[in-house]
Formats: C-alpha cells, sequence, structure tokens
C-alpha cells in the first residue's frame, strides 16, 4: 500500500489496532463525498490536492468507511444495491440517441424523463440525480452526449439504468456522511 506509515501508525494508535489500507481508502472516498467538505474546501479542492482530516473515533472512522466501501461499490456498477434500477427505458423506436434538442437528448423535468430522441426516454429520473456533476461534468447528460448518434444496445441501456441508480444512491449516502 501507497501509505504514510506515520499516518497508519497514528490511526493504530488512535483506534487501538491498525486499519486496513482498504479501510483507509474508504474511509478518504467517503470524506471526499461528504458535502459539507465539498462546501468547506471547494477552493483549496481547486488548486491543491484534499487534505483530508481524520477522526479520533473509531467507531465513526468504520461507519465512515462502510459509507464510502458503498459508494466505491456503486460507482463501480458492482453494487447489489442496482438491482433492481430505479429507472426504465420506454417508448418505441431505434433506440437512437438523436441530435437537437426537439427530437434529440433532452431533460423534461415535470415529467422526470430523459428523452434520447423524439419517442424513447428513461424515467423516472430524479432532477437531482439529472443535475449531479462529478469533475464538473453532469454525469447522465455527458454519458449520453458521448453516444450521440448511435443506437444503445441492451447493455447500454442497462448500464445507464444503473448509472441513475448508483447517483440516486450517492445522494442518499451523501446525506448520511454528513
Amino acid at each position: 500500500p501507497n501509505l504514510n506509515p506515520a499516518i497508519v501508525a497514528a490511526l493504530a494508535a488512535a483506534y487501538g489496532q491498525e486499519p486496513t489500507p482498504e479501510d483507509i481508502f474508504y474511509y478518504i472516498y467517503a470524506v471526499l463525498y461528504a458535502p459539507t467538505y465539498r462546501t468547506k474546501y471547494a477552493e483549496f479542492l481547486r488548486m491543491d490536492f484534499p487534505r483530508i482530516p481524520f477522526t479520533a473515533d473509531a467507531k465513526l472512522f468504520k461507519q465512515l468507511a462502510a459509507l464510502g466501501e458503498r459508494l466505491v461499490a456503486l460507482h463501480l456498477l458492482k453494487s447489489p444495491e442496482l438491482d433492481p434500477p430505479a429507472c426504465r427505458f420506454e417508448g418505441e423506436g431505434n433506440n437512437r440517441v438523436e441530435k437537437g434538442r426537439k427530437i434529440g437528448l433532452r431533460y423534461d423535468a415535470g415529467e422526470q424523463r430523459v428523452y434520447i430522441n423524439a419517442t424513447q426516454h428513461f424515467a423516472p429520473v430524479p432532477e437531482a440525480v439529472w443535475t449531479y456533476q462529478i469533475g464538473g461534468y453532469q454525469v447522465c447528460e455527458k454519458w449520453l452526449k458521448d453516444r450521440r448518434e448511435r443506437r444503445l444496445e441492451l447493455d447500454d441501456i442497462r448500464t445507464y439504468c444503473r448509472i441513475v441508480t448508483a447517483l440516486a444512491k450517492t445522494i442518499a449516502i451523501q446525506t448520511e456522511i454528513d
């Protein structure tokens, strides 16, 4: 593991036992997804590597590591929490992601639908999920934009439904982390 031995030793002393490298990773992952952390350190995160505050409370460390582990599984699309997915692909058509605001890729907030063409859509996609950003990119929109003028295959449709589900669960877990 690429961890500073002094930090591992300090954590072991604080917690009464040495945390695994995986638990440290999961803890850090959870901290980086904490809305309060992101807000408080937003300016620093743009300019430098993140500074991770470690808790002295072993129980809190384990709770955050467990939430971080859930986030990792969700983001790798390997979590059992993704089944069944939170949205469906509906409508008749050719499964092609079209260009243009009227007949192409667009979001209807009132219906909570992401249209890929005039007749086909993913639903329900809550607005908070549609607007969720990672690294400055709106995840749900970016994924489909990268597939414009292409036909979505069954695996693509399943993946998108799992992404929507993962983001909805991420938002809920972020609330738990805070």
